[in-house]
């Protein structure tokens, strides 16, 4: 998991695995560590510090393909955010 900046809307996260495979983006503050997780409307994970409602990681399902069709990413948590290309961009490098 390779140490970045990846910011969508308010969140940040400092760590980043990218699956070119599957197109899969996992996002993460701090190391992964246990969490509880939720679906987003857009079909990804956030995950939640146990028994709160900080959010520790973000799963991107279809990544690159959700950028190329429209050019940013939208996540609802609850609140919907987006991110542009350049913003992902740390992410989607990391391997």
């Amino acid at each position: 998991m390779d140490t970045v900046t990846v910011r969508i809307g308010h969140l940040a996260f400092d760590h980043a695995d990218y699956d070119a495979d599957g197109d899969v983006l996992y996002l993460h503050v701090g190391e992964p560590q246990a969490s509880e997780s939720e679906e987003t409307p857009e079909g990804h994970a956030l995950h939640y510090r146990p028994g709160t409602h900080e959010v520790v990681g973000l799963t991107v399902i279809n990544a690159k393909w959700l950028l190329g069709r429209d050019g940013r990413l939208t996540v609802t948590v609850p609140e919907v955010i987006e991110a542009s290309a350049a913003d992902l961009a740390p992410g989607l490098s990391a391997a």
